[in-house]
């Protein structure tokens, strides 16, 4: 938008609307994005956690109550119906707006306030994302029973995840581009590059997001409208030099303020606010690295060579469904299971190594728990007993060769005289 001319009343009305919907949608940013503040972030969610399941259930007439506690998804009924509440009093803001404000010509300080703030709202949201896999947290390593889980059975999300899983570099090189896009939007001299990178990044986020059935589609897309939104300006300048051969003129970067004490002073305090955004950022997926990290005593994955119930030896027949084939420990709160029908299941675990004791529990059954006592009478072997389903078990297990993945353990051959595709 030019801020030398008029605007054309459509422009005036539109970026009304725009703006009111992006302020909805990135509020309460800068709160809740570092530690120690999602309490002052707080009342601003608390207000939405009434507003959306009220719409639903008064507006929409939904036939169903919404859920307002996160569950890792982004698609939700709950943030579609948010969305929905953002356009239309976006819409109400800008019919207000147009009417008590409708002798304006133009926007031009405001604008540039407003690009200021998505600016620093998408830049921290790249770089937080980039640091999740500079450091890699999104997409760790894929674990043991995902290992055995035949490819059909993956979910796409799965398969997608399982895929950056298994390459640490890709991963860190697709973080690293994220992190640049939002670093480069920090400062005014380089938030078009900014903008760009992050366009760049963000449609082949959106893609693989549509694409494998990833839950961040909605928010996902969102980013990607606001650095098209950013980059926009530089549209015409690009054309010029990439489709017209002609010559594009240099970008006109005016100063926040009059003064020139106020400009050296938001300098300062942006600097600050983009090396607490990276330092956070890293600092948070470096304690999630060492967590993910940790792995249970019983590390492995266990062939069940001997099961038995209510005290009857079980032989692995392929129509006895709920006969354990494998035990899987690989993080130290988590056990899953694999039975004869290729059937898996991962239980939340307690290990008490001094009482040698296996607790476990179901996510969507609280009232479930399983207690069993193992033995490691050698380093790969282990007996397994107790009470599970209602039934005394009984198991002894055997380590598997972990080096029987070819996905983490074939590695990289820089010569490979015929292709290695199984």
């Amino acid at each position: 938008m030019n801020a030398s001319t008029d605007w054309h009343p459509a422009a005036r009305i539109g970026f009304r609307f725009g703006f009111a919907y992006l302020v909805l949608f990135i509020l309460p940013f800068p709160l809740g994005a570092f530690p120690y503040t999602d309490a002052l972030a707080a009342p601003y969610t608390r207000l939405w956690d009434a507003l959306v399941p009220w719409v639903g259930r008064n507006i929409l007439k939904l036939g169903y109550e919404i859920a307002t506690v996160f569950n890792g998804s982004g698609d939700r009924t709950y943030d579609y119906v948010q969305v929905f509440c953002f356009l239309v009093l976006a819409v109400a803001a800008a019919a207000v707006w147009t009417l008590l404000d409708r002798r304006r010509a133009a926007y031009p300080r405001l604008y540039q306030w407003l690009r200021v703030y998505v600016r620093l709202y998408l830049g921290t949201v790249m770089i937080g994302y980039g640091a999740a896999k500079v450091i890699n947290t999104q997409f760790f390593q894929p674990p043991l029973d995902r290992l055995l889980q035949p490819f059909g059975d993956a979910s796409p999300m799965g398969l997608l995840w399982t895929f950056m899983g298994s390459s640490d570099p890709y991963t860190v090189f697709t973080g690293a581009a994220e992190m640049l896009g939002g670093v480069l939007l920090f400062a005014r001299r380089t938030a078009a590059l900014g903008a760009l990178v992050c366009v760049g990044v963000l449609v082949n986020v959106v893609m693989l997001n549509f694409s494998y059935d990833v839950p961040v589609k909605l928010y996902s897309s969102h980013l990607l409208a606001m650095a098209v939104f950013l980059a926009a300006p530089e549209f015409r300048r690009l054309a010029n030099v990439f489709l017209f051969n002609r010559t594009a003129e240099p970008a006109v970067i005016r100063p926040l303020f009059a003064r020139e004490r106020l400009n050296r002073a938001a300098l300062v305090l942006r600097m600050l606010f983009l090396a607490a955004v990276v330092g956070t950022s890293l600092f948070q997926s470096y304690q999630t690295r060492r967590m993910l990290s940790q792995r249970s005593p019983l590390y492995g994955v266990w062939e069940v060579e001997e099961f038995s119930a209510d005290g009857e030896l079980r032989p692995p027949l392929v129509t006895d469904q709920a006969r354990w084939r494998r035990v899987i420990f690989d993080r130290p709160t988590v056990l899953a299971l694999q039975t004869v029908g290729e059937a898996r299941q991962r239980f939340p675990l307690a290990l008490d190594a001094e009482k040698k004791t296996l607790s476990l529990t179901k996510r969507d059954d609280p009232n479930w728990k399983a207690v069993l006592t193992y033995e490691q009478p050698e380093p790969e072997r282990l007996t397994l007993a107790g009470d599970f389903d209602g039934h005394p078990i009984q198991a002894k297990l055997r380590r598997a060769d972990p080096s029987r993945f070819l996905l983490t353990s074939r590695g990289f051959h820089w010569i490979n005289e015929s292709p290695f595709n199984r």
